[in-house]
This record gives structure tokens, C-alpha cells and sequence, in this order.
């Protein structure tokens, strides 16, 4: 029983009779799925068709990770593994040796991971990428744990970014010109010299030292001269990205090929389909 500001006891008040409005609305949405014919995927014969952002697996390209250890210091469940050695390269034409970082072992313990994906964002050089793949659970927890070899094989099966949405803001472009050394060149000449005055002319059979005041001064003005009759050298312009088919004879034969040696289709398609673009690639430079 409800009590009052001054402790005295109220009745309780009558709760409004429900209509049943909210029972015939659920049983309505009930009866509406009900009669819809159901739609079973014959797993797993039949694959799913994923999204591309679909969060499956983390897949390593290991000819972009330059041993920068950033992803498994950010990765909150450290299930990252990283192994490196330094290796000194000689220089091609003398002087000091190159030092340079070789991988020896990248490795995720599945396991332990999240899927946050700070790894992937955090990495400078695109190093990992998230793969739609995720057929890859284990009778044993141990071996949840997939080295470079096996995450450089789910790289093949990350698939395209999607399109921009309708209706969605396309960045602006960053244009460089080239600066206007004319203009440059003209202020510098127009505006008055700081330095001091030039001296006068020595009297006759006075002895003129090298480096003189007349000299110093005389040495702005002739290289503005020289910076304003020099031609404009013009900013070379940018190589147009030209954009290439798919060279089908390539795929299917790099396809057959791959799926005769028992790797997954997946795999052989994302390999086959790189084979593929190369080689169209080098029949457009050639024909060019």
C-alpha cells in the first residue's frame, strides 16, 4: 500500500483493464512469419554470401609488415606474436650498410582474440586485412594459434571494398601547384635591402679587399635577375591509373590448376584472380 508525504497509507488505485490490443498485435506479426515459405542454406555445400566488412578472420600480407611491433603493443589481449631478426644489406655503390628488419614468425592466437580490430587499424603500412573467412575451427585449442604462413593464405580471400552509399560525401582531392618563383623573384628584387648602403668608390691607388661591402650587396640583386629570366620549369603531371579487365584465359587456367593440387577453392580463386590482373596489367603496358 502507497504512503503519503505524512505517513498516512493510500489505497491502491485500480490498474485500467488491458483490451488485449498488444496480444493481437503479436500474435499478427507471429502469424505473418508463419506463413512465409522458410528458406534453409544447404550448408556446407552451399557457401554464405558474406558482406565485405564481414569480421571473419585477420589476414596478414606479409610483404607490407615492416616488424613495427605496433599491432601486438596496441592489441588488448596480446595474442599476437611477433619474432625478428636484423639483417645489414651492402650498399649497391659503397658506403655504410643498410640495416633492415627481416620477420621470422607472425602469429595469432585465435583463441585469445576478440576481433576488435585495432590491429588492423592501427598498422601504418596495411600489413593486416579483414578476410570473410571463418572456417577455421579446431579440435584442439592449441592449434587455434595460426602462424604467417597460414594468415599470408587467407590474404587471397579479403574481399573489395564496397561502393561508396548514395547520397555519401566523396572527399576533395589535394591538389600541389607548383610555386610562382616569378613572383617570388620580382618581390625579392622590389623590396628595399636590409643590408647596409654600398660604399664608395676607393680613392685611386687604394687597395680593394676581396669580399667588399660593394660586392655583397651587388649579389641579391643579380641572383633575383637570374631567378626571374630563368624559364618555368612546368610540375610534371600525375600517371593516370588505367583500369584493366580481368584476363579470363589466365584465371580459369591458374584455377584449374590450383584446385587439381586439393587448395581450397577459396584460395585458388583469390590466387587465380591476382594471376589473372598481372598478367592484364602486362598486356596493357606491352600493348601501350
Amino acid at each position: 500500500m502507497a504512503v503519503d508525504e505524512r505517513g498516512v497509507r493510500k489505497a491502491p488505485e485500480a490498474e485500467p483493464r488491458s483490451t488485449g490490443l498488444g496480444l493481437m498485435k503479436g500474435l499478427g506479426v507471429t502469424l505473418k512469419h508463419a506463413l512465409r515459405p522458410s528458406i534453409t542454406q544447404q550448408y556446407p555445400q552451399e557457401k554464405p554470401d558474406l558482406p565485405p566488412r564481414t569480421r571473419g578472420v585477420i589476414a596478414l600480407k606479409e610483404a607490407n609488415c615492416t616488424v613495427c611491433y605496433k599491432c601486438s603493443r596496441e592489441c588488448p589481449d596480446w595474442c599476437i606474436y611477433i619474432d625478428a631478426h636484423k639483417e645489414t644489406h651492402e650498399p649497391a655503390s659503397g658506403g655504410k650498410g643498410r640495416s633492415m628488419k627481416v620477420l621470422d614468425r607472425f602469429a595469432i592466437d585465435y583463441a585469445l582474440c576478440m576481433y576488435c580490430g585495432i590491429c588492423v587499424e592501427v598498422c601504418p603500412f596495411d600489413a593486416l586485412f579483414w578476410s570473410p573467412e571463418f572456417e577455421y575451427a579446431e579440435y584442439d585449442i592449441v592449434e587455434l594459434t595460426h602462424e604467417k604462413e597460414k594468415l599470408e593464405e587467407w590474404t587471397y580471400t579479403v574481399l573489395p571494398p564496397p561502393f561508396i552509399e548514395d547520397g555519401a560525401e566523396v572527399p576533395a582531392e589535394i591538389t600541389t601547384e607548383a610555386p610562382d618563383t616569378a613572383g617570388l623573384a620580382a618581390a625579392y628584387a622590389a623590396a628595399p635591402s636590409a643590408g647596409p648602403a654600398p660604399a664608395a668608390a676607393p680613392p685611386a691607388g687604394a687597395q680593394v679587399e676581396l669580399g667588399a661591402p660593394a660586392v655583397a650587396a651587388a649579389a641579391p640583386a643579380e641572383a633575383a635577375a637570374a631567378a626571374s629570366a630563368a624559364p618555368l620549369v612546368p610540375a610534371p603531371a600525375p600517371a593516370e591509373h588505367a583500369e584493366v579487365a580481368l584476363d579470363q584465359e589466365t584465371f580459369e587456367r591458374v584455377l584449374a590448376e590450383l584446385l587439381e593440387q586439393g587448395i581450397d577453392r577459396r584460395v585458388a580463386e583469390g590466387r587465380a584472380r591476382r594471376a589473372a590482373m598481372v598478367a592484364a596489367r602486362t598486356k596493357a603496358e606491352g600493348g601501350s
